[in-house]
């Protein structure tokens, strides 16, 4: 009988159930809770600053950005694969400096991220031979548009300095143990002998096998065919797409969409996996007193009220981000720090239009594409306005094509829509200081970036392609965006003419003459605002704010990414810092000026091919 009871409940139970989860109690009814699922943890690793052996102490976080140990990355890796919380890692990349060695462990890691079942997303926004060999670990890469890939092979130079002692008085007098035993022939040489030649020539065999090996297997290639693309190299981003070399061409924004696609559900983006949280603050240690400082100057929360923003590109474009430090914040317009501040603007709620204040002779045309394309997600949600100050020429037209409306002065300097690639020849110089260097390298065009010499026929050829690449995209960006509105054909304007910009505004280039208040006054009148505040972005720090917001790991940086909803150097040294700070108090023009053609020397020597003004002017 008690059997009986209790099968007639629980069909009774049943029927009380309804399609929805509804259960009906008399005449009260009741959902039934659904517990959301935690969101999917995607571990992101920002690669950039130098990669050093040894564990590095910054229990403040100082060196964030500037130098990461070997051994806390793969640890963090490491854990990553076995956090069951990890669905995914994203890799993304800054130029870090690593060796062969490190190169391996970290794809090691990276390989064992993979076999543990997660996913390892890559986004560059341009690639050398060795940091393409690195990402190309991952299990998607993908490089945002118009990034290049300088997969070129090895190119390495030995120093000897002989004739430089002999020159000074010096002679080196060195014995040794073995015919290979090479260490001191820069020293008692001007060129390698026999034995050490063949030295170098098989240990450059092993590395560029190995460097095959690692990129044939991660793109299912063969060595030989991975030996025809090196040769062939480099490649823009399109073409290096249809050589199977990456898996997508996407802006930073379409990374994202794309990622948050693939894994369903929501998604925590941990910017920092695997690092402690928060500083420990030892009173006993002498810089207790900037963390009691931030503390004491910790920045008020930010106002809500109607707002235009200011983002500014000032100084070369170069690619990356700054490296703040006690010197004072590197010089240049870096397109990372950019992207950043454009994102944030885009997503504040009280910002209602953007200014864009541009005043940069160019620079990188890697970086410009990423800038331009940070506007154009701005431009979708809210009026972009550009204002350029002094010059805003080549790279820096380039960022500004896309704007909604142009604003120049007068005698602003703009357009120079072309490109200049090439480098430096300083054979004659180092003969001249009695310094010979002797080439080895692996793959036809390894070299063509050296100094040493200049370009040959073929390499010639291969980068007149590659410059004409570039500047047929430049055209078209400025075809597009200034569309309707040219009064010459664009080849009439282009080719790398300069204008003033009262010319400019004549050709169509520039849509009204007027300073940074005139474009601030007509963004707010876009969107009819009358009481508004002016808001910089990023908000301008002093060293001890960006020392605390670094040292805490909690502040924001540029280098942070986010799924969570719709995407919307030489100068850098310490001793010419100082110098500059005091150029600038004599001489501020012509210390820009020097300023700006020191970044030059090195984008050309960094990349070859620039968009950059066809000289510094200054104006008296």
């Amino acid at each position: 009988m008690r059997g009986l009871k209790a099968e007639l409940l629980r069909i009774v139970m049943g029927l009380m159930l309804v399609p929805g989860g509804i259960l009906c109690l008399g005449s009260e009814t009741a959902e039934t809770e659904t517990v959301p699922p935690p969101p999917a943890v995607v571990a992101h690793f920002h690669l950039n600053g130098v990669l050093t052996e040894s564990p590095v102490v910054d229990p403040f976080g100082f060196t964030t950005g500037q130098v990461m140990s070997l051994t806390s990355l793969v640890d963090r890796l490491e854990q990553a694969s076995n956090d069951d919380e990890v669905k995914a890692v994203v890799l993304t990349f800054d130029g870090m400096s690593f060796g062969f060695g490190q190169l391996e462990e970290v794809r090691a890691a990276i390989q064992r991220v993979q076999d543990a079942g997660k996913k390892v997303y890559v986004h560059a926004e341009g690639m050398r031979t060795f940091s393409y060999a690195l990402l190309c670990a991952g299990g998607d890469l993908s490089v945002a548009p118009e990034s290049a890939l300088w997969l070129t092979g090895i190119y390495g130079e030995s120093l000897y300095v002989k004739d430089l002692l002999s020159k000074i008085g010096i002679l080196g007098d060195f014995m040794h143990m073995g015919a290979y035993k090479s260490a001191a022939e820069m020293l008692t040489r001007t060129e390698p002998s026999d034995p050490a030649k063949e030295n170098v020539n098989w240990l450059l065999d092993g590395y560029y096998d190995a460097l095959v090996a690692m990129i044939a297997e991660s793109r299912s290639k063969t060595p030989d065919q991975v030996r025809d693309l090196i040769d062939g190299g480099p490649y823009l981003a399109d073409e290096a797409l249809e050589k199977g070399l990456i898996d997508a061409i996407e802006t930073r924004d379409e990374f994202l969409a794309r990622l948050r696609k693939d894994i369903e559900g929501p998604v925590a983006v941990d910017n920092r996996y695997g690092r402690k949280k928060g500083p420990q603050i030892n009173l006993a240690s002498p810089l207790a007193l900037f963390s009691i400082l931030g503390e004491m100057f910790k920045t008020p929360e930010r106002s809500q009220k109607d707002a235009v923003a200011v983002v500014y590109v000032e100084g070369a474009i170069l690619p990356g981000h700054s490296q703040p430090s006690p010197f004072g914040q590197t010089g240049g317009a870096y397109s990372g720090d950019i992207r950043k501040a454009l994102e944030t603007a885009a997503k504040d709620s009280a910002v209602k239009a953007v200014v864009l204040r541009v005043d940069s002779p160019g620079g990188s045309a890697e970086a410009s594409e990423v800038i331009l394309n940070a506007t154009r997600q701005v431009r979708s949600r809210k009026p972009l306005i550009v204002s350029m100050g002094d010059i805003a020429g080549s790279g820096g037209y380039y960022v500004s094509c896309g704007a909604d409306t142009i604003f120049a002065d007068t005698a602003t300097i703009t357009a120079s829509i072309g490109v200049v690639g090439g480098k430096l020849v300083t054979a004659e110089m180092w003969n001249k200081l009695g310094v010979n260097w002797v080439g080895y390298q692996r793959g036809a065009n390894a070299d063509i970036l050296s100094s040493e010499r200049p370009f040959d026929d073929a390499q010639r050829r291969l980068l007149e392609r590659y410059m004409q690449d570039v500047y047929d995209v430049f055209k078209a960006h400025v075809a597009k965006g200034r569309d309707g509105k040219l009064t010459k054909d664009l080849d009439e304007i282009a080719g790398g003419r300069v204008f003033t910009g009262k010319q400019a505004l004549e050709l169509g280039l520039v849509d009204h003459l007027g300073g940074l208040h005139d474009a601030i006054e007509y963004a707010a009148a876009q969107v009819s605002l009358d009481d508004y505040e002016v808001r910089v972005i990023p908000e301008p720090q002093d060293f001890i704010t960006m020392l605390m917001g670094q040292s805490s790991g909690e502040s924001e940086r540029p280098t942070d990414i986010s799924v969570g909803g719709p995407a919307g150097l030489l100068t850098g040294h310490p001793a010419l810092a100082s110098l500059f700070d005091i150029l600038r108090q004599t001489e501020p023009l012509r210390a820009r000026a020097l300023y700006q053609a020191l970044q030059r020397v090195e984008l050309i020597r960094d990349e070859g091919v620039v968009m950059m003004m066809p000289f510094d002017m200054v104006l008296r």
